[in-house]
C-alpha cells in the first residue's frame, strides 16, 4: 500500500489516536493503540470507536486519487458492522475496500482486526463523493 500520500488525521481521529497506515486506489488502512478512553463499562473497547475506524477506512477506500492537490472527499450514506470478536493484542487494524459504484456513489466493503489477526468486526458500506474528482 502506497505511504507516500498519507494525510495528517482530522482533529476527531487525531482525538481517539487513530492514524493512516496505508492509502492507495480502492483500500485505506487506519491503525490505533487501545487506550484507557476507548474502553467501555466492561473493560473492552466501544463498539463506537471499531465503527469510527470502519467507516473512516471505508470511506477513504473511495476517496484517492494519486494526487495531493486533488483531495476528494466522502460521506457515509449508509453503514452496516458485524461484532464478531474482542481483540486479543493493543493494535487495531482497520482496512476498507471500494468494491464499485460510480463516478459520485461507491460501495466498499471494511475488516477490523488486531495485530494478531483475530478478526474482531466486519462491515459494509455505501459512501457518496462530495467534491473533487
Amino acid at each position: 500500500m502506497n505511504t507516500s500520500l498519507l494525510e495528517g488525521p482530522s482533529a476527531a481521529l487525531a482525538h481517539l489516536g487513530i492514524e493512516m497506515t496505508g492509502w492507495d486506489r480502492d483500500v485505506a488502512r487506519f491503525e490505533a493503540t487501545v487506550a484507557p478512553e476507548h474502553l467501555n463499562r466492561s473493560g473492552l473497547p466501544h463498539g463506537g470507536v471499531y465503527a469510527t475506524m470502519l467507516d473512516t477506512a471505508m470511506g477513504y477506500s473511495g476517496a484517492y486519487t494519486g494526487d495531493p492537490e486533488d483531495r476528494r472527499m466522502t460521506l457515509t450514506l449508509s453503514l452496516n458492522i458485524n461484532y464478531l470478536s474482542r481483540p486479543k493484542g493493543t493494535r487495531l487494524i482497520a482496512v476498507g475496500r471500494r468494491l464499485g459504484g460510480g463516478a459520485k456513489t461507491f460501495f466498499t466493503e471494511g475488516h477490523l482486526t488486531d495485530e494478531t489477526g483475530e478478526l474482531i468486526a466486519t462491515a459494509q458500506g455505501t459512501f457518496r463523493v462530495r467534491s473533487g474528482g
